[in-house]
């Protein structure tokens, strides 16, 4: 049986595809070039949520490989030492911080000016950030948290940096979703839960279905050879935030969760691998590109007007309507 249908059938059902197992099966199939192997000394990668989880280890290897690392955070404490701990490791002084707290949007817009003024160009943006909360919380500007942080906070952030992306011709910007996505149909009208319905998890879904759209729509209307635009989920893995926002999951699943850094590896390839630049829009997980959409109802959900109701939704509520 050939490597890609033995993917395929590792793909099929959840478990094995989104765990440890899927990983290891697939690094060997195959025969996965070494991240170690990659040399990204001369490009500039702005990585938001990086002092912890995946973002972390992914910060981890961009460090140890020789970027030019910005690392924006909402917390100035776990920042300064992050950068500090990444820049001792991995005796790489290119490594800096830039403060945002990406559920306030006046937030974004600083760092996002401040980024542009401190790096002459961007050769990847990398939307990591994410919020799964027990309870539902409200932004500043009213905004519930998880739609702000993952759906509202990157399409302002991409739109700022668009020009930096540019000069690098083709930048490239990557957007970490979840497997979670599968579980929701794209939705503007309920993009947002109310406190009478709120579900943490599904709130979550609604938000990363909505990056997923939005990377496929970035791509639809920016020149491949300009900027080319990925999105890929990680599977399951163990970190803090899934603690967190999942209580009891990761003693549910066990030794059966992915690490950190098997989690963080189709991110930092999608930075670094020259192959990805050849195509742009898609959805990847385990290096390999993968559909997204695994129920009929959910493909049903995703419709023209929807898509579009969904750009204009984020243009209205950042207040940008992005330079195409």
């Amino acid at each position: 049986m050939s490597a890609r249908a033995l993917d395929a059938l590792i793909e099929a059902p959840i478990i094995p595809s989104f765990t440890s197992i899927g990983y290891e099966a697939r690094s060997r199939l195959f025969d996965w070039k070494p991240i170690d192997s990659y040399d990204l000394t001369d490009r500039t990668i702005v990585l938001t949520g990086g002092t912890s989880g995946l973002g972390y280890a992914a910060a981890e290897e961009y460090a140890r490989l020789g970027a030019n690392l910005v690392i924006v955070a909402r917390n100035p404490e776990k920042t300064e030492a992050a950068v500090a701990r990444l820049k001792s490791d991995h005796g790489n002084h290119r490594i800096s911080g830039e403060l945002a707290d990406m559920s306030d949007l006046n937030q974004v817009r600083a760092a996002a000016e401040r980024i542009k003024d401190s790096q002459a160009s961007i050769d990847v943006l990398i939307h990591n950030a994410g919020a799964l909360l027990p309870e539902r919380r409200e932004a500043p500007d009213g905004t519930e948290v998880t739609t702000q942080v993952m759906v509202a906070a990157p399409f302002l952030m991409t739109s700022l940096l668009l020009d930096s992306l540019r000069a690098t011709a083709p930048g490239r910007v990557v957007t970490m979703s979840s497997g979670g996505m599968y579980t929701s149909g794209l939705t503007v009208s309920e993009l947002q839960m109310d406190d009478s319905s709120y579900n943490g998890a599904q709130q979550y879904a609604r938000a990363k279905r909505a990056q997923v759209v939005l990377n496929e729509m970035w791509a639809a209307r920016v020149p491949q050879t300009e900027i080319v635009f990925h999105a890929m989920h990680p599977g399951w893995a163990d970190t803090p935030g899934v603690d967190a926002g999942i209580p009891g999951f990761g003693k549910l699943m066990g030794p059966l969760l992915r690490s950190p850094s098997q989690g963080a590896d189709t991110m930092v390839w999608l930075a670094a691998d020259a192959s990805v630049e050849q195509q742009s829009g898609l959805f990847w997980h385990d290096r390999a590109v993968r559909s997204t959409h695994k129920f009929k109802s959910t493909e049903r959900a995703d419709t023209a007007a929807r898509r579009e109701a969904l750009w204009a939704w984020c243009e209205q509520h950042t207040g940008v309507s992005p330079e195409l």
